[in-house]
């Protein structure tokens, strides 16, 4: 996908880059949405071995376009987000949100929706809908209480104040903060160190992790791929640490 408002590029490291570019804000339209979704489920179809989620220098994604917001199209818009994001949070791999500048609003879900969040330090988050008078709708209100806590996760819902990237380290709702200038390669490598490991099981555990499945089960399943008969017998011959796995 080279055109549009989303563009795939898969990498010979096994990490696939998914970067906005809705210009100048890169706020999450219907559209936008539309192409996210189809660019998850055609990665999911060949899945890479991780994937990086990022967006434009100054905004990463500056949250919905409020154009489209009225009455009789909120069940609608909603819909989507949750339809969209929903897919970006079980990919089968592990997804890491690469932040420079703004992730407001659905920028600041889809961001959540990742598993790790590395963000420049000049990034900034939040969920400030409800200075519109609304409340997030993309999921925010579910996702960013597992992040950084009930009661913190309601002072930032209802004040709509924004943090910068040191508060949100702080508090759980970025994992990694570097210069601007080293944060794709952050990101990037961190995604390649993940790739090379055993993928299949990363998407069990992921799965296990938010409920999509229970532990016996994932357990259960783990021990059909080949990288847990690899990983098992490197451990017996070599100890803990020396397996290289295949991804299967």
């Amino acid at each position: 996908m080279a055109d549009g408002l989303v563009r795939v590029e898969r990498r010979d490291d096994g990490v696939a880059v998914v970067t906005l570019d809705h210009p100048k804000v890169n706020a999450l339209s219907q559209e936008l949405l539309h192409e996210l979704g189809e660019a998850v489920a055609g990665l999911a179809a060949d899945p890479p071995g991780a994937v990086v989620v990022t967006g434009g220098d100054r905004i990463f994604a500056a949250g919905a376009d409020v154009t489209q917001f009225s009455a009789d199209r909120a069940a609608d818009v909603a819909a989507t987000f949750h339809r969209v994001l929903d897919a970006v949070a079980a990919f089968p791999r592990v997804t890491i949100a690469a932040i420079s500048g703004y992730a407001l609003g659905g920028g600041c879900e889809l961001a959540m929706a990742c598993d790790f969040r590395v963000a420049s330090e000049r990034a900034v988050f939040g969920q400030p809908e409800i200075l519109l008078g609304i409340i997030p709708g993309g999921g925010g209100t579910q996702r960013l209480p597992r992040l950084v806590g009930v009661s913190r996760a309601k002072e930032l819902i209802l004040s709509g104040r924004q943090v910068t990237a040191d508060e949100a380290l702080a508090i759980g709702l970025a994992d990694r903060v570097v210069a601007p200038d080293e944060l794709h390669a952050t990101a990037l490598a961190w995604a390649a160190e993940l790739a090379a490991g055993p993928v299949v099981a990363h998407g069990l555990a992921k799965a296990a992790i938010d409920g999509a499945t229970t532990e016996p089960q994932a357990f259960t399943d783990v021990f059909s791929t080949a990288d847990a008969e690899i990983g098992v017998r490197s451990f017996l011959d070599h100890g803990p640490g020396k397996a290289t796995f295949t991804g299967r």
